[in-house]
Protein backbone atom coordinates (compact mmCIF):
# COMPACT_ATOMS: atom_id res chain seq x y z
CA UNK A 1 0.00 0.00 0.00
CA UNK A 2 1.41 3.38 -0.97
CA UNK A 3 1.47 5.92 1.86
CA UNK A 4 -1.27 8.40 1.01
CA UNK A 5 0.21 11.56 2.50
CA UNK A 6 -1.87 14.09 0.51
CA UNK A 7 -5.07 12.45 1.72
CA UNK A 8 -3.72 12.31 5.28
CA UNK A 9 -2.96 16.04 5.24
CA UNK A 10 -6.38 16.86 3.79
CA UNK A 11 -8.31 14.72 6.26
CA UNK A 12 -6.35 15.91 9.31
CA UNK A 13 -6.69 19.54 8.23
CA UNK A 14 -10.42 19.16 7.54
CA UNK A 15 -11.11 17.54 10.89
CA UNK A 16 -8.88 20.01 12.75
CA UNK A 17 -10.85 22.93 11.32
CA UNK A 18 -14.09 21.31 12.53
CA UNK A 19 -12.74 20.49 16.01
CA UNK A 20 -13.35 22.76 18.99
CA UNK A 21 -10.02 22.45 20.79
CA UNK A 22 -9.81 23.48 24.46
CA UNK A 23 -8.29 26.94 24.93
CA UNK A 24 -5.08 25.59 26.50
CA UNK A 25 -4.44 23.18 23.63
CA UNK A 26 -2.62 23.96 20.39
CA UNK A 27 -2.61 21.23 17.72
CA UNK A 28 0.39 20.93 15.44
CA UNK A 29 -0.97 22.08 12.06
CA UNK A 30 -1.22 19.40 9.41
CA UNK A 31 1.04 21.43 7.15
CA UNK A 32 3.76 21.41 9.84
CA UNK A 33 3.74 17.66 10.54
CA UNK A 34 6.99 16.35 9.12
CA UNK A 35 9.73 13.91 10.05
CA UNK A 36 11.04 16.02 12.93
CA UNK A 37 9.56 17.83 15.88
CA UNK A 38 6.55 15.55 16.21
CA UNK A 39 7.54 13.30 19.11
CA UNK A 40 8.00 14.64 22.64
CA UNK A 41 11.50 15.22 23.98
CA UNK A 42 13.25 11.91 24.64
CA UNK A 43 11.17 9.82 22.21
CA UNK A 44 12.18 8.33 18.86
CA UNK A 45 10.25 6.25 16.34
CA UNK A 46 10.82 4.27 13.18
CA UNK A 47 8.94 2.24 10.61
CA UNK A 48 10.69 -0.39 8.49
CA UNK A 49 9.73 -3.07 5.94
CA UNK A 50 9.92 -6.79 6.76
CA UNK A 51 7.75 -8.15 3.92
CA UNK A 52 5.34 -9.76 6.39
CA UNK A 53 2.44 -9.56 3.94
CA UNK A 54 2.89 -6.74 1.43
CA UNK A 55 5.78 -4.70 0.12
CA UNK A 56 5.41 -1.91 2.68
CA UNK A 57 6.68 -0.75 6.03
CA UNK A 58 5.24 -3.18 8.57
CA UNK A 59 7.30 -2.95 11.78
CA UNK A 60 7.02 0.09 14.05
CA UNK A 61 9.18 0.98 17.04
CA UNK A 62 8.51 3.74 19.57
CA UNK A 63 11.45 4.16 21.95
CA UNK A 64 12.03 6.35 25.01
CA UNK A 65 15.56 7.33 26.03
CA UNK A 66 14.81 6.56 29.66
CA UNK A 67 12.33 4.48 31.67
CA UNK A 68 8.86 5.94 31.11
CA UNK A 69 5.62 5.69 33.05
CA UNK A 70 3.29 3.54 30.99
CA UNK A 71 -0.35 2.52 30.80
CA UNK A 72 -2.38 0.54 28.33
CA UNK A 73 -5.91 -0.70 27.73
CA UNK A 74 -6.61 -3.90 25.83
CA UNK A 75 -9.36 -5.68 23.95
CA UNK A 76 -12.15 -7.33 25.93
CA UNK A 77 -12.38 -10.07 23.29
CA UNK A 78 -11.80 -13.44 25.01
CA UNK A 79 -9.93 -14.61 21.89
CA UNK A 80 -7.15 -12.14 22.53
CA UNK A 81 -3.87 -12.31 20.64
CA UNK A 82 -0.50 -13.40 22.01
CA UNK A 83 0.93 -9.83 22.10
CA UNK A 84 -2.02 -8.68 24.20
CA UNK A 85 -1.37 -11.37 26.80
CA UNK A 86 2.36 -10.65 26.82
CA UNK A 87 1.97 -6.88 27.10
CA UNK A 88 -0.43 -7.20 30.03
CA UNK A 89 2.14 -9.38 31.77
CA UNK A 90 5.00 -6.98 31.04
CA UNK A 91 3.09 -4.01 32.45
CA UNK A 92 2.44 -5.92 35.67
CA UNK A 93 6.02 -7.18 35.97
CA UNK A 94 7.53 -3.76 35.36
CA UNK A 95 5.05 -1.93 37.64
CA UNK A 96 4.06 0.29 34.73
CA UNK A 97 7.56 1.43 33.72
CA UNK A 98 8.44 0.76 30.06
CA UNK A 99 11.00 1.73 27.45
CA UNK A 100 9.50 0.78 24.08
CA UNK A 101 6.54 -0.29 21.96
CA UNK A 102 7.12 -2.69 19.07
CA UNK A 103 4.29 -3.40 16.62
CA UNK A 104 3.94 -5.32 13.38
CA UNK A 105 1.18 -5.17 10.78
CA UNK A 106 0.15 -7.82 8.26
CA UNK A 107 -0.22 -10.62 10.83
CA UNK A 108 -2.26 -10.50 14.05
CA UNK A 109 -0.41 -13.34 15.79
CA UNK A 110 -3.83 -14.32 17.16
CA UNK A 111 -5.11 -17.89 17.58
CA UNK A 112 -1.54 -19.10 17.12
CA UNK A 113 -1.09 -21.01 20.41
CA UNK A 114 2.19 -21.47 22.30
CA UNK A 115 4.25 -20.67 19.20
CA UNK A 116 2.54 -17.29 18.91
CA UNK A 117 3.34 -16.56 22.54
CA UNK A 118 6.98 -17.48 21.97
CA UNK A 119 7.13 -15.30 18.84
CA UNK A 120 5.80 -12.24 20.69
CA UNK A 121 8.35 -12.83 23.44
CA UNK A 122 11.06 -13.03 20.76
CA UNK A 123 10.05 -9.60 19.44
CA UNK A 124 10.39 -8.08 22.92
CA UNK A 125 13.67 -9.86 23.58
CA UNK A 126 15.21 -8.62 20.34
CA UNK A 127 14.29 -4.99 21.05
CA UNK A 128 15.72 -5.34 24.55
CA UNK A 129 18.94 -6.82 23.14
CA UNK A 130 19.30 -4.14 20.46
CA UNK A 131 18.85 -1.22 22.85
CA UNK A 132 20.07 -2.60 26.17
CA UNK A 133 17.19 -3.01 28.60
CA UNK A 134 14.94 -5.71 30.04
CA UNK A 135 12.42 -7.46 27.72
CA UNK A 136 9.65 -6.85 30.25
CA UNK A 137 10.05 -3.12 29.50
CA UNK A 138 8.63 -3.65 26.00
CA UNK A 139 4.98 -3.46 24.93
CA UNK A 140 4.29 -5.75 21.97
CA UNK A 141 1.44 -5.31 19.50
CA UNK A 142 0.39 -6.96 16.25
CA UNK A 143 -2.37 -6.41 13.70
CA UNK A 144 -3.48 -8.17 10.54
CA UNK A 145 -4.73 -11.60 9.55
CA UNK A 146 -5.83 -13.93 12.38
CA UNK A 147 -4.73 -17.56 12.66
CA UNK A 148 -1.51 -17.48 10.65
CA UNK A 149 1.96 -18.13 12.09
CA UNK A 150 4.08 -15.02 12.53
CA UNK A 151 7.12 -15.02 10.18
CA UNK A 152 9.24 -14.24 13.20
CA UNK A 153 12.68 -15.09 11.75
CA UNK A 154 12.09 -12.74 8.83
CA UNK A 155 10.95 -10.07 11.28
CA UNK A 156 13.90 -10.49 13.65
CA UNK A 157 16.27 -10.12 10.71
CA UNK A 158 14.51 -6.94 9.57
CA UNK A 159 14.59 -5.49 13.08
CA UNK A 160 18.36 -5.11 12.79
CA UNK A 161 17.57 -2.00 10.73
CA UNK A 162 15.84 -0.27 13.64
CA UNK A 163 18.81 1.45 15.37
CA UNK A 164 19.71 3.21 12.10
CA UNK A 165 16.08 3.85 11.14
CA UNK A 166 15.53 5.73 14.42
CA UNK A 167 17.84 8.46 13.12
CA UNK A 168 15.05 9.60 10.79
CA UNK A 169 12.62 9.70 13.76
CA UNK A 170 9.75 9.70 11.28
CA UNK A 171 6.19 9.98 12.49
CA UNK A 172 4.97 9.05 9.01
CA UNK A 173 7.13 5.94 8.78
CA UNK A 174 5.83 4.83 12.18
CA UNK A 175 2.20 5.58 11.29
CA UNK A 176 2.50 3.77 7.95
CA UNK A 177 4.03 0.67 9.53
CA UNK A 178 0.94 -0.06 11.65
CA UNK A 179 -1.59 0.34 8.80
CA UNK A 180 -3.57 -2.59 7.39
CA UNK A 181 -6.61 -1.66 5.28
CA UNK A 182 -6.22 2.00 6.28
CA UNK A 183 -6.06 4.37 3.32
CA UNK A 184 -4.14 7.11 5.14
CA UNK A 185 -1.93 7.40 8.26
CA UNK A 186 -3.55 8.74 11.42
CA UNK A 187 -1.46 10.95 13.65
CA UNK A 188 -1.48 14.24 15.53
CA UNK A 189 0.55 16.15 18.11
CA UNK A 190 -0.74 18.80 20.49
CA UNK A 191 0.89 21.19 22.94
CA UNK A 192 -0.79 21.63 26.32
CA UNK A 193 -0.20 24.76 28.38
CA UNK A 194 0.12 23.94 32.09
CA UNK A 195 1.13 26.10 35.07
CA UNK A 196 4.71 24.84 35.03
CA UNK A 197 5.23 24.81 31.28
CA UNK A 198 4.05 23.24 28.03
CA UNK A 199 3.65 19.49 27.61
CA UNK A 200 3.55 17.69 24.28
CA UNK A 201 1.11 14.81 23.73
CA UNK A 202 1.13 13.00 20.42
CA UNK A 203 -0.10 9.76 18.96
CA UNK A 204 -0.44 7.51 15.96
CA UNK A 205 -3.36 5.17 15.39
CA UNK A 206 -4.59 2.56 12.94
CA UNK A 207 -8.02 1.20 12.26
CA UNK A 208 -10.44 0.91 9.39
CA UNK A 209 -12.34 -2.34 9.91
CA UNK A 210 -13.16 -4.68 12.81
CA UNK A 211 -13.89 -1.52 14.78
CA UNK A 212 -16.37 -1.54 17.66
CA UNK A 213 -16.34 0.02 21.12
CA UNK A 214 -15.66 -1.84 24.37
CA UNK A 215 -11.97 -1.31 24.60
CA UNK A 216 -10.46 -0.67 22.59
CA UNK A 217 -11.33 -0.49 18.96
CA UNK A 218 -7.99 -0.55 17.19
CA UNK A 219 -4.35 0.25 17.89
CA UNK A 220 -3.13 3.60 19.17
CA UNK A 221 0.28 4.49 20.55
CA UNK A 222 0.57 7.75 22.47
CA UNK A 223 3.54 9.56 24.02
CA UNK A 224 4.02 12.60 26.24
CA UNK A 225 6.91 14.32 27.95
CA UNK A 226 4.75 15.14 30.98
CA UNK A 227 5.84 13.79 34.36
CA UNK A 228 3.10 11.55 35.77
CA UNK A 229 3.07 8.31 37.76
CA UNK A 230 2.06 5.00 36.15
CA UNK A 231 -1.06 4.72 38.32
CA UNK A 232 -2.05 8.31 37.55
CA UNK A 233 -1.42 7.75 33.85
CA UNK A 234 -3.63 4.65 33.77
CA UNK A 235 -6.47 6.54 35.48
CA UNK A 236 -6.20 9.35 32.94
CA UNK A 237 -6.06 6.94 29.99
CA UNK A 238 -9.08 4.90 31.09
CA UNK A 239 -11.15 8.04 31.65
CA UNK A 240 -10.16 9.64 28.32
CA UNK A 241 -10.82 6.41 26.47
CA UNK A 242 -14.48 6.16 27.47
CA UNK A 243 -15.67 9.02 25.28
CA UNK A 244 -13.05 8.68 22.53
CA UNK A 245 -11.93 5.26 21.28
CA UNK A 246 -14.76 3.58 23.17
CA UNK A 247 -17.27 5.82 21.42
CA UNK A 248 -16.69 4.84 17.80
CA UNK A 249 -17.81 2.00 15.57
CA UNK A 250 -17.35 0.98 11.96
CA UNK A 251 -18.82 -2.51 11.77
CA UNK A 252 -19.68 -3.77 15.27
CA UNK A 253 -16.71 -6.17 15.52
CA UNK A 254 -14.26 -6.00 18.43
CA UNK A 255 -10.79 -7.14 17.40
CA UNK A 256 -8.59 -9.77 19.02
CA UNK A 257 -5.67 -7.31 19.14
CA UNK A 258 -7.07 -3.95 20.26
CA UNK A 259 -4.72 -1.82 22.32
CA UNK A 260 -4.19 1.79 23.35
CA UNK A 261 -0.92 2.56 25.13
CA UNK A 262 0.73 5.72 26.41
CA UNK A 263 4.29 6.37 27.58
CA UNK A 264 5.19 9.42 29.68
CA UNK A 265 8.89 10.26 29.49
CA UNK A 266 8.94 12.71 32.41
CA UNK A 267 11.21 15.38 30.88
CA UNK A 268 8.37 17.91 30.71
CA UNK A 269 6.08 19.58 33.27
CA UNK A 270 5.14 17.75 36.45
CA UNK A 271 1.41 17.01 36.65
CA UNK A 272 0.38 16.83 40.28
CA UNK A 273 -2.37 14.36 41.06
CA UNK A 274 -5.67 16.08 41.79
CA UNK A 275 -4.41 19.46 40.60
CA UNK A 276 -5.82 21.89 38.05
CA UNK A 277 -2.92 20.90 35.79
CA UNK A 278 -4.11 17.29 35.91
CA UNK A 279 -7.61 18.38 34.86
CA UNK A 280 -6.15 20.38 31.97
CA UNK A 281 -3.93 17.48 30.92
CA UNK A 282 -6.87 15.06 31.11
CA UNK A 283 -9.01 17.31 28.91
CA UNK A 284 -6.22 17.61 26.35
CA UNK A 285 -5.57 13.85 26.32
CA UNK A 286 -9.24 13.11 25.69
CA UNK A 287 -9.35 15.73 22.92
CA UNK A 288 -6.35 14.16 21.17
CA UNK A 289 -7.74 10.64 21.51
CA UNK A 290 -11.15 11.77 20.22
CA UNK A 291 -9.47 13.35 17.20
CA UNK A 292 -7.62 10.13 16.37
CA UNK A 293 -10.80 8.12 16.96
CA UNK A 294 -12.71 10.23 14.45
CA UNK A 295 -9.93 9.76 11.89
CA UNK A 296 -10.49 6.01 12.22
CA UNK A 297 -14.22 6.32 11.54
CA UNK A 298 -13.58 8.67 8.62
CA UNK A 299 -11.33 5.95 7.16
CA UNK A 300 -13.79 3.13 7.89
CA UNK A 301 -13.66 0.43 5.24
CA UNK A 302 -15.78 1.68 2.36
CA UNK A 303 -17.08 4.61 4.43
CA UNK A 304 -18.17 7.87 2.84
CA UNK A 305 -19.69 9.63 5.86
CA UNK A 306 -18.79 10.45 9.48
CA UNK A 307 -22.01 10.52 11.52
CA UNK A 308 -22.41 11.41 15.17
CA UNK A 309 -25.23 9.58 16.98
CA UNK A 310 -26.16 11.68 19.99
CA UNK A 311 -28.75 10.39 22.47
CA UNK A 312 -30.22 12.87 24.95
CA UNK A 313 -32.88 12.51 27.61
CA UNK A 314 -32.09 8.96 28.70
CA UNK A 315 -32.62 7.72 32.26
CA UNK A 316 -28.83 7.54 32.72
CA UNK A 317 -25.58 7.96 30.83
CA UNK A 318 -25.31 4.17 30.63
CA UNK A 319 -28.73 3.88 28.93
CA UNK A 320 -27.88 6.75 26.59
CA UNK A 321 -24.75 4.86 25.54
CA UNK A 322 -26.77 1.67 25.04
CA UNK A 323 -29.14 3.43 22.69
CA UNK A 324 -26.45 5.38 20.84
CA UNK A 325 -24.26 2.32 20.28
CA UNK A 326 -27.18 0.20 19.11
CA UNK A 327 -28.24 2.81 16.58
CA UNK A 328 -24.64 3.37 15.46
CA UNK A 329 -24.08 -0.38 14.93
CA UNK A 330 -27.36 -1.12 13.14
CA UNK A 331 -26.68 -2.36 9.58
CA UNK A 332 -30.09 -1.04 8.54
CA UNK A 333 -29.31 2.43 9.89
CA UNK A 334 -25.84 2.40 8.36
CA UNK A 335 -27.10 1.36 4.91
CA UNK A 336 -29.74 4.10 5.09
CA UNK A 337 -26.95 6.58 5.84
CA UNK A 338 -25.10 5.37 2.76
CA UNK A 339 -28.23 5.60 0.62
CA UNK A 340 -28.96 9.08 2.02
CA UNK A 341 -32.43 7.89 3.02
CA UNK A 342 -34.15 9.74 5.89
CA UNK A 343 -35.55 6.45 7.21
CA UNK A 344 -36.22 7.47 10.82
CA UNK A 345 -38.11 4.21 11.43
CA UNK A 346 -34.83 2.29 11.45
CA UNK A 347 -33.49 4.66 14.12
CA UNK A 348 -36.39 4.20 16.52
CA UNK A 349 -36.40 0.45 15.89
CA UNK A 350 -32.72 0.26 16.91
CA UNK A 351 -33.33 2.44 19.97
CA UNK A 352 -36.26 0.26 20.96
CA UNK A 353 -34.16 -2.94 21.07
CA UNK A 354 -31.18 -1.31 22.76
CA UNK A 355 -32.22 -1.93 26.36
CA UNK A 356 -32.70 1.76 27.12
CA UNK A 357 -36.08 2.44 28.73
CA UNK A 358 -38.32 5.12 27.20
CA UNK A 359 -41.86 5.83 26.01
CA UNK A 360 -41.83 5.46 22.23
CA UNK A 361 -44.31 8.30 21.79
CA UNK A 362 -41.88 10.69 23.51
CA UNK A 363 -38.98 10.08 21.14
CA UNK A 364 -37.68 12.94 18.98
CA UNK A 365 -35.12 12.89 16.15
CA UNK A 366 -33.11 15.64 14.47
CA UNK A 367 -30.65 15.58 11.60
CA UNK A 368 -28.29 18.39 12.58
CA UNK A 369 -30.82 21.15 13.44
CA UNK A 370 -33.63 19.81 11.24
CA UNK A 371 -36.56 18.20 13.14
CA UNK A 372 -37.35 14.81 11.59
CA UNK A 373 -39.58 13.20 14.23
CA UNK A 374 -41.39 14.98 17.03
CA UNK A 375 -43.37 13.63 19.97
CA UNK A 376 -46.39 11.54 19.13
CA UNK A 377 -44.78 10.13 15.95
CA UNK A 378 -45.15 13.49 14.21
CA UNK A 379 -42.86 13.09 11.19
CA UNK A 380 -43.77 16.11 9.09
CA UNK A 381 -40.49 17.28 7.60
CA UNK A 382 -38.99 18.36 4.29
CA UNK A 383 -37.48 15.40 2.46
CA UNK A 384 -35.50 17.88 0.36
CA UNK A 385 -33.92 19.54 3.42
CA UNK A 386 -33.20 16.15 4.97
CA UNK A 387 -31.52 15.00 1.75
CA UNK A 388 -29.21 18.04 1.79
CA UNK A 389 -27.99 17.05 5.26
CA UNK A 390 -27.64 13.37 4.41
CA UNK A 391 -25.46 14.24 1.40
CA UNK A 392 -22.92 15.96 3.67
CA UNK A 393 -19.70 14.07 4.52
CA UNK A 394 -20.28 14.72 8.24
CA UNK A 395 -23.36 15.45 10.33
CA UNK A 396 -25.07 14.53 13.60
CA UNK A 397 -28.28 12.63 14.30
CA UNK A 398 -29.78 13.54 17.68
CA UNK A 399 -32.28 11.23 19.34
CA UNK A 400 -34.10 12.49 22.44
CA UNK A 401 -35.74 9.83 24.61
CA UNK A 402 -37.52 12.11 27.09
CA UNK A 403 -37.01 10.03 30.24
CA UNK A 404 -34.14 11.77 32.04
CA UNK A 405 -30.89 13.70 31.68
CA UNK A 406 -28.53 10.97 30.44
CA UNK A 407 -26.59 11.79 27.27
CA UNK A 408 -24.00 10.08 25.07
CA UNK A 409 -22.31 10.59 21.71
CA UNK A 410 -21.05 7.77 19.46
CA UNK A 411 -19.36 8.24 16.08
CA UNK A 412 -20.20 5.87 13.23
CA UNK A 413 -20.04 5.67 9.45
CA UNK A 414 -22.16 4.38 6.61
CA UNK A 415 -22.04 0.80 5.30
CA UNK A 416 -21.29 0.44 1.60
CA UNK A 417 -20.71 -2.24 -1.02
CA UNK A 418 -16.99 -1.53 -0.80
CA UNK A 419 -16.94 -2.79 2.80
CA UNK A 420 -18.10 -6.21 1.57
CA UNK A 421 -15.56 -6.20 -1.24
CA UNK A 422 -12.68 -5.37 1.12
CA UNK A 423 -13.60 -7.99 3.69
CA UNK A 424 -14.57 -10.66 1.19
CA UNK A 425 -10.94 -10.91 0.08
CA UNK A 426 -9.03 -9.76 3.17
CA UNK A 427 -6.62 -12.73 3.25
CA UNK A 428 -5.74 -12.62 -0.44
Amino acid sequence: MKLNLPKAFDVIRELDMATSWPGHVTPLPASDIDNSGFWPDGFHAAGIPAAIKDDKKDIMLLLCDQPAAAAAIFTTNLCCAAPVTLSKSHLLQSCGVMRAVICNSGNANAATGPQGEADSASMAAEIARLFGFDPKEVIVASTGVIGQPLPVQKMLAAMQQLPQALDANSCFDAAEAIMTTDTFPKLLAIDVRLSSGTARICGIAKGSGMICPDMATMLAFLATDASVSPAQLRHLLVKANEDSFNAITVDGDTSTNDMVSILAGGTGPFVEEGSEDEALFAEALEALMTFLAKLIVMDGEGATKLVGIRVNGARSTAEARLAAKTIANSPLVKTALHGEDANWGRIIAAAGRSGAVFNQEEIEIRFDDLPILEKGFNAVFSEEKAALILKKPAYTITVTLGTGTGTALVWTCDLSKEYIEINGSYRS
